[in-house]
C-alpha cells in the first residue's frame, strides 16, 4: 500500500523507503483518482518517532491509499519528543474534533501501573473516545490504550500482575471464522510488555465484545467488539525485532527487576540476536483491520461515518 504521508521530513519516510515500503506525499497521492483510506493515528508513546515508524511499517501491507494523520496530546507534552517535532508533524485532538475518519489507532503508554483517571491526559483521552463513536469507523486499540478503552466503553477493570509480563508468546485462536483473524495459524506469536491485564472472563461475560485470541501465559490478547467498531489488543504485533531487547537494557540500566523477555532471545541468551517470530502475523493483524473493518464497511462519503451507531 502507498502511505500517504503529509510530510516528506518526516523521519519513518526515510526509514520505510530504505525498507523499500512504499509512503507517498500529498502532492503524489493527489494525483491518484482514489479516495484515500483517512486513518487518524493517536501516539501516547514516549518516542514517538520509533512508534510512528512501527505502526507506518505494518500499515503498508495493503494495496489501499492510507491518509495518515498523526495527533498528540495537548493536555500533557511528553519529555522523550522534541516539541519542533511536535509542532511539526502533529495535530491535536481540538484540531480534528470536527472532522471524520474511517480508522482510528490508539497506541500504549507508559501509565498502566496508575489508575486511568490518575493519568495527566486521561479527560482528553475520554473526549477522544467519545468522539469517535461517531466520527470513526473503527477504532484499533493497542495495549494500554486497550485496556482504556475496555473501561471507557464497558467498565471493564484491568488487574496487576505479579511481575511484568515481558516477552513473545504464543496464542491460539478463538474463531477461526472471524474476518480479522482470517489467515492467521491457529497458534501464532505476538509481543506483550506489561504490567497489568484484562481478565479473559471479564471481556467474555460481556455481551457486545467477543474474545477472538488468548494466550495460557499472557492471557488476554485480541477482542472485538461484535459490530467491528472497536477492535482491542493488548500486545504490540507492531514491534521491531529490537525493541524487547532495547526495553529490557533500558531497564537493566535502571536497576529495576527484570528478566530478558520470554521466548526472544536463542537459548535466553542476552547476547545473541533475536528471533523474529511475529512479523506476518502483525502485518497480516493490521491488514485485516483495515481491509475488512474500515475500507469494506466504511462510507465512501468520510462525512457520513456520524450517521453509523455502534451495536
Amino acid at each position: 500500500m502507498p502511505v500517504n504521508i503529509p510530510f516528506a521530513a518526516l523521519p519513518a519516510v526515510e526509514t520505510l523507503s530504505k525498507e523499500n515500503i512504499f509512503v507517498m506525499t500529498h502532492d503524489r497521492a493527489g494525483s491518484q483518482d482514489i479516495r484515500p483510506l483517512r486513518i487518524a493515528m493517536l501516539n501516547l508513546m514516549p518516542a514517538k518517532a520509533t512508534t510512528e515508524t512501527q505502526l507506518l511499517r505494518v500499515l503498508s501491507n495493503t494495496s489501499l491509499q492510507v491518509e495518515v494523520t498523526l495527533l498528540s496530546t495537548a493536555s500533557y507534552q511528553p519529555r522523550n519528543t522534541s516539541r519542533d517535532h511536535l509542532k511539526t508533524f502533529y495535530r491535536t485532538f481540538d484540531d480534528v474534533a470536527n472532522e471524520q475518519f474511517d480508522g482510528l489507532i490508539i497506541t500504549g503508554a507508559p501509565v498502566e501501573q496508575m489508575r486511568f483517571e490518575d493519568v495527566a491526559y486521561w479527560d482528553e483521552l475520554q473526549r477522544v473516545l467519545d468522539w469517535a463513536g461517531e466520527n470513526v469507523f473503527s477504532t484499533f486499540f493497542i495495549c494500554w490504550a486497550a485496556q482504556a478503552g475496555l473501561y471507557h466503553y464497558y467498565g471493564i477493570t484491568k488487574q496487576p500482575l505479579s511481575k511484568k509480563l515481558f516477552g513473545v508468546y504464543p496464542h491460539t485462536v478463538k474463531n477461526r471464522t472471524h474476518k480479522l483473524l482470517r489467515g492467521f495459524d491457529d497458534v501464532f506469536y505476538a509481543p506483550h510488555s506489561r504490567h497489568t491485564t484484562v481478565r479473559v472472563a471479564d471481556v467474555a461475560a460481556h455481551l457486545a465484545l467477543e474474545v477472538l485470541a488468548v494466550s495460557e501465559q499472557a492471557g488476554m490478547y485480541i477482542a472485538a467488539s461484535r459490530d467491528g467498531r472497536r477492535i482491542f489488543v493488548t500486545g504490540h504485533g507492531e514491534y521491531d525485532a529490537e525493541t524487547l531487547g532495547l526495553e529490557y537494557e533500558r531497564d537493566i540500566n535502571a536497576g529495576l527487576p527484570i528478566e530478558p523477555p520470554f521466548n526472544y532471545y536463542p537459548d535466553n541468551d542476552s547476547t545473541q540476536q533475536p528471533l523474529v517470530t511475529w512479523r506476518a502475523h502483525g502485518h497480516l493483524l493490521f491488514f485485516n483491520w483495515l481491509n475488512y473493518f474500515v475500507y469494506q464497511e466504511t462510507p465512501y462519503a468520510v462525512e457520513k461515518i456520524k450517521e453509523y451507531r455502534h451495536h
